[in-house]
């Protein structure tokens, strides 16, 4: 009969097995070796997994089978981390952690936007982390974090391994006493995270919309490539809006939930909600001027036609004065080349060569 093992027990020992009872005659034939009872491998996809108990490390590595084990043993706290993994290899994970179907959709669902989904048996929680080393200024690089958050466990769901995972352990192990409230220590741990990396790159875009300030009251003028980089940076806000804004309400409702109540906890929730209303607004403020800096741009151009117009009106006028006066009275005196073939090419090179001067004053100021 197989052994039933306890969790810490099944943790130390792994698949070890009873071994039989030597056979009592020696003459009489080895019985055949028995078959070890069905065990899951472990799927590719099982990034990492962390077993703390009262705040102190016990495993930092752990199969899926002493995962099962030991996600229902109240007396500890389970992190397990799962990069790209397939429909069947999270439905297969969530049947036997006891989670409904929904669960898998959640976390794999396509095009699904931040949110808190508030189950019987867990919470999950989707956000998007920015990776500000990743993205570009053409380009803003982002990664999708589902959350499986169960009251003794956090199960984190990756579609890449472009977030770093390590600095959030990092964060979690800084304060041993936190990690004694459970999972909401962990989900805590991982959404500040997050808001840091989103503020970082909106602080980047403050800093580029200064420089475009600059540059738009600095220069006499300016070209197709502002508008361009304004419009760049105006788009890079609307992406970056869809991912801050709802980070409020998943926020607000893990404030909200019970399982989240811990008096130990609750100070911290209240300041990343702040930092979360704080990255909202910073978002909105940006909006506002960008959209002020492109009709700042339009209004300066438009001044700037108007000058240019009112400058070309007034030399038309000057030059008009003397064309209308020997045109009236017909003027034709003698100039050199007067009746002679030389003074049609003298006045032809006379009329280019000032038509020439016009045009290169007229693009030197840009005029044209």
């Amino acid at each position: 009969m197989d052994q039933e093992l306890t969790p810490g027990e099944a943790l130390d020992s792994g698949s070890a097995q009873v071994s039989p009872a030597a056979p009592a005659n020696a003459d009489t034939p080895a019985p055949a070796t028995p078959v070890a009872p069905f065990q899951d491998p472990d799927p590719s996809c099982l990034r990492a997994a962390r077993v703390w108990r009262d705040g102190r490390l016990l495993h930092d590595r752990v199969g899926v089978n002493e995962i099962v084990t030991l996600i229902h043993d109240p007396s500890v706290l389970v992190w397990v981390d799962l990069v790209a993994p397939t429909e069947a290899e999270l439905a297969s994970l969530a049947r036997r952690l006891s989670l409904p179907a929904t669960a898998v959709e959640d976390a794999l669902g396509p095009k699904e936007r931040p949110k808190l989904a508030r189950h019987d048996t867990h919470l999950c929680v989707t956000v998007y982390a920015v990776m500000p080393e990743r993205s570009t200024p053409e380009h803003l690089e982002m990664s999708r974090i589902s959350a499986w958050v169960i009251p003794s466990a956090l199960i984190t769901i990756r579609l890449n391994d472009s977030f770093d995972m390590d600095a959030v352990v990092h964060r979690w192990e800084e304060d041993p006493d936190l990690l004694k409230a459970g999972s909401g220590a962990l989900i805590h741990g991982l959404l500040d995270a997050v808001v840091d990396d989103q503020f970082e790159w909106i602080e980047t875009l403050d800093n580029r919309m200064e420089d475009l300030a600059g540059d738009l009251f600095a220069q006499r003028q300016v070209n197709a490539m502002f508008a361009r980089t304004i419009f760049d940076v105006r788009g890079e806000l609307v992406t970056l809006r869809r991912i801050v804004l709802p980070m409020r309400e998943v926020v607000a409702g893990l404030v909200r939930d019970p399982a989240m109540a811990s008096p130990t906890l609750r100070p911290w929730f209240d300041d990343l909600y702040d930092h979360v209303l704080r990255a909202g607004e910073w978002t909105e403020s940006l909006r506002d001027l960008v959209s002020s800096a492109f009709e700042t741009n339009l209004a300066l151009n438009d001044e700037r036609l108007n000058t240019i117009m009112k400058k070309l009106a007034g030399w038309a006028a000057i030059i008009a004065v003397p064309t209308a006066i020997t045109g009236w009275f017909g003027q034709n005196v003698p100039y050199p080349g007067f009746n002679d073939p030389l003074g049609v090419w003298l006045s032809a090179g006379l009329i280019v060569v000032c038509a020439g001067t016009l045009y290169l004053v007229f693009k030197a100021r840009d005029w044209l």
